[in-house]
């Protein structure tokens, strides 16, 4: 039960998020925009920490690997995105983002020696279809000024990014290090990083006070931040990155009908396919047929009927 709520909340609030980021986008520079989402996000962690009288030191190695943390999770992977959705519609952004659950598959493998079954490459290959076909009208006259591939690259990129950072986080989980103080301090150092590139790239902290903007911004630092990033790092702890990854396939069902509703995203034959091949190819890789046939297998024989 916990785990569901877990993943339920997680699902939610995380899906809702592209559509919120809409909203981040044009007044302000997204470099600023995110400063701002980190830093509130830092204070209202580390009041929770000092309310709750939580001890807040750790090793400097233990600090290098939260750095990392923060820098893959909560700086680089955010400033893609954003940049990404000044291309693509939010669901198209959510969909493409699921490349992240193959990325984690062959990132455990990588770091922590885990093997790989055949059947993910399988589902790896059809998710890879599946953003084929789903960005296949874009492919005629394939050039780097081409605002949507533009914008699939930069998902892509931030995938790996918060791949990278969910490696990071389960070594920290393996070292026994506590998961809302490591979420304080990565977001203070991630407030730090990102206002530092606002300084060095010369954009100013500016505000924009139209409603949007800053409700969205609470919404993010405090639900999309805050919230999310401590219940999918439960998950990460109590599961794997693989288990937990599958939170992963259900963002763009969340993302898909508020894009759908609010932002008139038009379904083709080609967003019905690629969609469904995204779909199916995650559900191959994180079904666990092994699983499945060693329950059947004990499962006793049926009790013939006699008339």
């Amino acid at each position: 039960m916990q785990n569901f709520l877990l993943y339920l909340t997680t699902v939610l609030i995380w899906g809702s998020t592209w559509f919120a980021i809409e909203f981040q986008l044009g007044e302000v520079a997204i470099e600023v925009s995110l400063a701002y989402r980190f830093i509130l996000s830092a204070v209202l962690m580390w009041l929770f920490c000092w309310w709750r009288r939580l001890p807040m030191r750790f090793s400097a190695k233990d600090h290098g690997f939260i750095a990392l943390l923060a820098l893959f999770n909560f700086a680089l992977n955010y400033l893609l995105i954003y940049q990404a959705q000044q291309y693509l519609s939010s669901a198209m952004t959510a969909i493409a983002f699921t490349t992240m659950l193959l990325m984690n598959i062959v990132n455990t493998r990588l770091f922590f020696g885990k093997p790989v079954a055949k059947r993910i490459y399988f589902g790896a290959l059809m998710g890879i279809a599946g953003i084929v076909v789903l960005f296949y009208p874009d492919l005629d006259g394939l050039d780097f000024t081409n605002a949507s591939l533009l914008g699939l690259v930069l998902v892509l990129g931030s995938a790996l990014s918060a791949s990278l950072g969910n490696m990071a986080s389960v070594r920290n989980s393996r070292a026994g290090l506590p998961i809302t103080q490591v979420n304080a301090w990565g977001m203070l150092y991630g407030a730090v990083g990102l206002s530092l590139l606002v300084v060095i790239s010369g954009k100013s902290f500016t505000f924009s006070t139209s409603p949007a903007f800053i409700i969205s911004m609470l919404y993010l630092a405090v639900f999309g931040s805050v919230i999310a990033f401590a219940t999918y790092f439960a998950l990460l702890k109590g599961m794997g990155p693989e288990k937990a990854s599958y939170t992963i396939v259900l963002f763009p069902l969340v993302a898909v009908v508020l894009s759908t509703l609010f932002e008139e995203f038009v379904w083709t034959g080609y967003t019905f396919s690629g969609f469904a091949l995204v779909l199916l190819g995650n559900a191959l890789v994180l079904t666990p047929f092994d699983k499945i046939k060693a329950l059947l297998s004990k499962a006793p024989p049926a009790t013939p009927v006699t008339p």
